[in-house]
């Protein structure tokens, strides 16, 4: 039987699983797509918030503060992109003010460090392409901006190289609340990839979390699914701002943000729309064209040099806070549930909480040698020209560029491939590598990634996925139709 199962391998399921690690425990993470970092956490903001949003006394609240300080020190150990530029909520009226003044004491409580209000020189000192409507502003240092995607990988790959065992296109079907002969509740779960029994459950399915919290439980859930769009922007448009920049909600509307990207982009986004279809993650015309008018409210001059657009998922719960920690009418069921904004910052104080209640639960004992650092894909667009020779000397496929935009190298690719829980699909090397993010959006590397990927993986290339099942390329060879 197994000591803990956790559904889901996003940004939360990944913390939590790297936590666990931990502890002398066997412990399985099922995901239904075929990688990590496949839903939410592959499609929102980036943003590690500071936390003056959240009500005091919130688990959002809490948890937000608390994984700030803690995505600080792991961006160093687990080795992903993490850069603390800094957030402006912005006024852009003289109403505003008070808004501005409510948020400050709201993050002054939360025990946010460092946050003032800006007038007007200053703010347009410290950002000079700032709208001329701009009043004040809130200014929280300790804000930043964070890749989604190398952070969920950091800590899943973490996780199995600390025996973390993960299985992919494994979608649970059921769960079943059993008793052992020795009368202690155990759990077992139906999946398309066969039966497990477990001692404990992790809810962390993100929209699907009301699903199976409701399966177990008389206490029922309810996950509101809201899509947010985001347009993206060309890197040299990543200049525009250094901070990220909030517009106070006002007449105007909610507003969105405008920020830089820890790879030089900038984004804009995101739009806010409750929706019934938990996989409905496309964009609009009239999505887009709201964020590109509503993005310029912010600054001067915003440019039009979208490359590309997307839209992610969020799982708001009807009670407006994270649900996390042991259902009380399921003993060893463990919701991490309704994880919305700021869930992307609040994930490594989820993990460690979440992971806290399963050792109590099982009276785990920490491991004697876990694994604390992880290394990523070296990269180099970003090396030295010394880093740069080291790479090559090392393995000549860094000396061959495979995605001109990006400046990925073959090295980099099969670097991805080859490694803990390596990509298995042309995404999952994009997520790890950023081959295929830049200006022309694949154009150029996609034709030379399949190969690579139908090489490492013995396949052929009519084999290779875009990511999910049934995402395939390649229809055939024109020549066997001849």
């Amino acid at each position: 039987m197994i000591d803990v199962t956790i559904i889901g391998a996003g940004v939360i399921g990944s913390a939590i699983a790297r936590e666990l690690s931990r502890y002398d425990l066997d412990v399985l993470v099922l995901e239904k797509e075929s990688d990590v970092c496949e839903g939410t956490s592959k499609a929102n903001s980036g943003i590690v918030h500071s936390g003056y949003d959240a009500k005091p006394g919130t688990l959002k609240a809490r948890f937000n503060v608390e994984g700030n300080k803690l995505i600080h020190e792991l961006s160093k150990t687990l080795d992903f992109p993490f850069k603390e530029n800094g957030s402006l909520v912005l006024a852009l009226e003289e109403e505003g003010r008070k808004g501005i003044e409510e948020l400050l004491e709201r993050g002054k409580a939360n025990g946010v460090p460092g946050l003032r209000i800006l007038e007007k020189e200053e703010l347009l000192g410290l950002e000079p392409n700032v709208s001329e409507t701009a009043v004040c502003a809130l200014y929280a240092p300790t804000g930043g901006i964070v890749c989604p995607f190398n952070m969920t990988i950091a800590f899943a790959e973490n996780a199995a190289d600390n025996g973390v065992m993960f299985r992919f296109d494994t979608k649970v079907n059921s769960i079943g609340k059993k008793t052992s002969d020795n009368g202690e509740a155990y759990y077992v779960l139906d999946t398309t990839g066969g039966s497990f029994e477990t001692k404990t459950v992790i809810n962390a399915a993100g929209v699907y979390s009301d699903v199976f919290h409701n399966m177990v439980s008389e206490d029922k859930i309810h996950i509101n699914p809201r899509k947010g769009q985001y347009l993206l922007m060309d890197k040299a448009a990543g200049e525009l701002v250094k901070s990220t920049l909030f517009q106070l909600p006002s007449k105007l509307g909610k507003g969105v943000l405008v920020t830089p990207t820890v790879h030089g982009n900038l984004m804009v986004g995101p739009t806010a729309e409750g929706i019934e279809d938990p996989e409905d993650t496309s964009t609009t015309s009239e999505g887009l064209d709201l964020l590109a008018q509503k993005g310029a409210l912010s600054v001067k001059a915003l440019p039009r040099l979208t490359i590309t657009s997307f839209a992610g998922l969020r799982a708001h719960e009807d009670g407006g806070d994270f649900v996390i920690g042991e259902v009380k009418d399921s003993p060893g069921f463990i919701d991490a549930a309704g994880i919305e904004s700021p869930g992307l910052t609040a994930a490594p104080a989820i993990g460690a909480y979440v992971a806290g209640i399963v050792k109590d639960i099982l009276k785990a004992s920490e491991k004697k040698e876990f694994i604390s650092v992880r290394k990523g894909i070296p990269s180099m667009a970003l090396a030295t020209p010394e880093e740069r020779e080291a790479l090559i000397a090392s393995d000549p496929s860094y000396a061959h560029v495979i995605c001109r935009c990006e400046l990925v190298t073959e090295g980099e690719i099969k670097n991805a491939i080859n490694r803990t829980l390596g990509a298995r699909t042309v995404d999952g090397i994009k997520r790890r590598t950023r081959a295929g993010m830049g200006r022309c959006q694949t154009g150029f590397c996609l034709a030379r990634t399949i190969p690579l990927l139908a090489q490492a993986l013995g396949v052929d290339e009519e084999q290779i996925r875009k990511s999910g099942k049934g995402a395939y390329y390649i229809e055939g060879k024109i020549k066997d139709n001849l």
